[in-house]
């Protein structure tokens, strides 16, 4: 099964409803939606030789092409690559090259940075070109390649703590599953509703176009292309029935301009929040503001988007005895996957326990491409084991107690540590170097490197920031330089990050 059958069928049963719209403006119905993927979807096999099962990336800010494009490639049978937009030509070039990527969909803004990152000229399908107009209004269409339920629909890089990305196969199956799991545990659509892409449509945000497509719902592309709070009070009155999916960071900025401007909410339906911890504070302070409207998932790109959901009626049931509990963990498993926590043996540990947290269920990835052994490490017994510490409780419910991994998250992004830390340690003059997150109000956590310098004299920290403008995302530089006479360390030489957590704080 080709999950672009989900386009295929609202363009027949529901052909003149809205499908884009760009900001409240109407771009087309699911009929020339449709119409318009065969016709990309076409473009990629005849001209650019991508056939069932080869790897077509997406490198693109939010924009009205990107559903388009998406749908495009799985339309011909081929593997989605979605990029994050902000990353560094270096990081691009890496995805495109493990990938083998044969063809890069491209944003008009990043065509240079993909080149930067050896895409050829042939390689590159530019969103809002002429060409482009020409093929999504004169290509002959390309019918709906069909595909095994198990065959790779998505390569999602996901970071790991090697500094090397490495790409989740989500599957056919791991899509509609995680879309199924979108009815039964977070929200039911209607043909009325309209999902707004504020966060990148390249992660968790685009995941969650499937659903409102199976139902024939709207899609609306910010005119910002990304989070703005007046923007988005705006869509909500102007298109109405308004959903989104937002990081904990972006949902604090929301109600923070929504308490300040009294504006109306009527017209946002539900907001989803993930990728980072809701902090208890700040959910209270968001129900207060814009009434019941949250609904919390935990999930990785390897499970995508489900692992657990805390309910819109969990969230919202102030009356319950332990409330103050149940919205500071992260919901019960979703309808489609087991989870459990377990000791280092893999073993189940009792309720309320700390151990690493694992599951298991359709949506579950089928490895890493062309990584065997991260693969055997990660699935292994049958259980994806995520490398988050948590615990559960009698009724269910998953607290997260850290990241194991020592992931930071900021503003919604992943970043890791050894990945900067590889870079600082470029610099001749820096020895060691720890990175950890700090709080932060606005963004979550910010980046701060703790570092140990060969000679008396520290490095300037604009020359810091210039080596990492070289080889990393900017969003991934360290906010603060901090030189230490010594970084603490356990018995076994091990740097001691919650120490320097403490310092922080």
């Amino acid at each position: 099964m080709n999950i672009s059958i989900l386009l295929a069928r609202a363009a027949k049963a529901f052909g003149e409803r809205p499908a884009l719209l760009h900001g409240a403006e109407w771009v087309c119905d699911y009929r020339t939606l449709a119409d318009r993927v065969a016709r990309l979807a076409a473009h990629l096999r005849h001209d650019g030789g991508v056939q069932p099962g080869d790897r077509v990336a997406i490198y693109a800010e939010n924009c009205v092409e990107y559903l388009q494009a998406l749908h495009a490639i799985h339309w011909a049978g081929a593997i989605s690559v979605p990029v994050n937009y902000k990353l560094h030509a270096k990081e691009l070039a890496y995805v495109l090259d493990n990938a083998g990527a044969r063809m890069v969909c491209v944003s008009q803004t990043l065509r240079d940075a993909a080149r930067q990152a050896g895409a050829s000229d042939p390689m590159l399908l530019e969103f809002g070109a002429p060409r482009w107009h020409e093929i999504v209004s004169s290509t002959p269409p390309l019918d709906l390649q069909e595909r095994e339920a198990d065959d790779v629909a998505s390569l999602f890089y996901t970071s790991g703590t090697t500094g090397r990305p490495k790409g989740v196969m989500q599957t056919h199956r791991n899509l509609l599953a995680a879309t199924m799991a979108y009815f039964t545990d977070v929200d039911d659509v209607s043909a009325s509703d309209a999902m707004v892409y504020a966060a990148p449509m390249s992660h968790g945000a685009g995941l969650y176009n499937y659903a409102h497509m199976l139902r024939g719902a709207r899609h609306v592309i910010p005119v910002s292309g990304g989070f703005d709070p007046a923007e988005l009070v705006a869509l909500a009155a102007s298109v109405g029935h308004l959903s989104l999916f937002a990081a904990p960071t972006m949902v604090h900025r929301l109600v923070d301009f929504v308490r300040r401007s009294q504006a109306d909410v009527s017209g946002f339906k539900t907001i989803v929040y993930g990728g980072g911890p809701m902090y208890v504070e700040d959910l209270r302070n968001a129900l207060n503001t814009m009434g019941q409207k949250f609904v919390q998932i935990y999930g990785q790109g390897e499970c995508p988007m489900t692992i657990t959901a805390l309910s819109r009626d969990e969230i919202g049931n102030t009356q319950h005895p332990r409330w103050g509990e149940r919205i500071a963990s992260v919901g019960k498993a979703h309808a489609n996957v087991e989870v459990r926590v377990v000791d280092a043996q893999d073993q189940p540990v009792p309720d309320g326990t700390l151990g690493e947290v694992v599951v298991r269920g359709d949506p579950v990835m089928a490895g890493y491409w062309a990584n065997e052994e991260a693969t055997r490490s990660t699935l292994r017994g049958g259980w994806l084991h995520t490398g988050d510490v948590g615990s559960l409780d009698t009724d269910g419910f998953l607290t997260l107690r850290d990241r194991s991994k020592d992931v930071i998250i900021s503003g919604g992004s992943n970043i890791y540590p050894r990945e900067v830390e590889e870079v600082l340690l470029l610099h001749p003059q820096v020895s060691e170097v720890a990175v950890v997150g700090q709080r932060d109000a606005d963004w979550g956590e910010v980046v701060i490197a703790f570092l140990v310098g060969r000679d008396a004299l520290p490095v300037a920290d604009d020359e810091l920031d210039a080596l990492c403008h070289d080889h990393i995302a900017r969003f991934k530089r360290p906010k603060a330089y901090r030189w230490v006479d010594a970084l603490p360390k356990n018995s076994y030489g091990k740097v001691l990050k919650t120490e320097l957590r403490l310092r922080l704080e």
